[in-house]
């Protein structure tokens, strides 16, 4: 997308701005998924293709996957992508 204004163009990445937004609204459950399944982080880390600190990162919410990554972690891990982000417990 492009804005106009005052004579000055700007470039808007609405993709890179939504996965930024997302990183500050949501923590994900990765971690509470993985433990549910009985799943170590080694083992997800070796099926995406990333380091064990980047995955760990993701399980502890000091980085969030791109929304790429979520739905492929979704499909390794044989859950709904909402069950990454969204808690099943009651309040």
């Amino acid at each position: 997308m492009i804005l106009i204004q005052s004579n000055i163009v700007y470039k808007f990445n609405f993709s890179a701005y939504l996965h930024a937004l997302l990183q500050k609204l949501f923590m994900n459950r990765i971690k509470e998924v993985l433990q549910e399944k009985g799943i170590k982080q080694t083992w997800l880390a070796e099926k995406l293709g990333k380091s064990f600190n980047i995955v760990n990162d993701y399980c502890n919410n000091r980085r969030q996957p791109t929304l790429e990554n979520l739905n492929i972690i979704s499909k390794i891990l044989d859950v709904d992508v909402i069950e990454l982000i969204v808690s099943s417990k009651k309040k």
